[in-house]
């Protein structure tokens, strides 16, 4: 047996030879950028780009962190996520349990697509027709509220309104991978102990807490890590449907950080990137940490 698990030295190249690819390209794409930004952060914005660049030490992070715009959208950036997340992973836990269960027997294929489509469609399209959609004159949304003799909705325009009118948006374009994500760990569950749980006299609730959530853990990990890290980059969606406002409430990290850059405060702006990065990184490792946590 052990011969058989026994790796040979040309199925060991071959793996090397599929995976240095994507080595050579995360390398490339992805930590050199995040080392070059640290450097940038450590030098004067002047001088930044410049190969001559003066070095300035943590300045620029005491800078940050003395401006007291940055400590706020930090601390709305943090609680958007946390909304953004729970919203997102509950939401998708529930709509993939309804298209496990019996209720929707057929359809089940439509309902996929119908939650998948937003995921491969362009940032840009969808916010676009997202922001036409809360139009407080000549939207859909208010034209049909108009017509039904309700309250107008404040969207994008009202400090009341645009986080909620944000997380709906952020909502429908990222939800379908999530429920596939879940459909996929649904399929691996063992039937056997939902079937014995019930034949115990175990309800729905019962049934769900002590058999599903345990068999959906891995499901509920990654989603969890992967909406943390995609929520607290959030930018995309401020720049095509708020630009920060109004009065600055969805200035998030990334956008304020796009704004210094833009600028020419370059230095400040890569550090503010640095510090959003390390949340991303500690936030996914408490994440994993919780996850793995074996339960009581």
């Amino acid at each position: 047996m052990q011969a058989q698990l026994a790796i040979t030295p040309q199925q060991r190249l071959i793996f090397l030879a599929y995976v240095a690819p994507f080595a050579v390209l995360t390398l490339l794409f992805g930590l050199w950028p995040i080392l070059l930004s640290v450097k940038v952060s450590l030098t004067a914005s002047a001088s930044a780009l410049k190969p001559d660049a003066v070095f300035v030490g943590l300045a620029n992070y005491r800078a940050v962190f003395a401006d007291p715009l940055f400590l706020d959208s930090l601390q709305r950036t943090l609680v958007y996520t946390i909304l953004a997340v729970i919203l997102n992973v509950g939401f998708a836990l529930g709509y993939a349990l309804l298209l496990n269960s019996p209720l929707i027997d057929k359809g089940k294929t439509f309902f996929k697509i119908a939650i998948f489509l937003p995921v491969v469609t362009p940032d840009l399209a969808g916010y676009v027709v997202w922001r036409f959609l809360y139009d407080r004159s000549f939207g859909a949304i208010n034209a049909l509220a108009s017509a039904l003799d309700l309250p107008l909705f404040g969207g994008l325009s009202s400090p009341n309104t645009v986080t909620l009118a944000l997380l709906i948006a952020e909502l429908w374009r990222h939800a379908g991978f999530y429920v596939i994500i879940f459909l996929a760990n649904l399929a691996l569950c063992d039937k056997a102990l939902v079937e014995a749980a019930a034949l115990d006299g175990a309800n729905r609730w019962q049934i769900f807490r002590h058999v599903l959530i345990p068999q959906l853990r891995p499901a509920i990990l990654i989603n969890s890590i992967y909406a943390l890290i995609q929520f607290l980059k959030t930018f995309t969606v401020i720049v095509v449907m708020t630009k920060g406002g109004p009065a600055d409430l969805t200035n998030y990290v990334s956008y304020y950080a796009y704004q210094l850059f833009d600028q020419g405060r370059y230095g400040e702006a890569t550090a503010m990137g640095s510090v959003l990065f390390a949340c991303v990184v500690a936030a996914a490792l408490a994440a994993y940490a919780l996850g793995n946590r074996r339960p009581q």
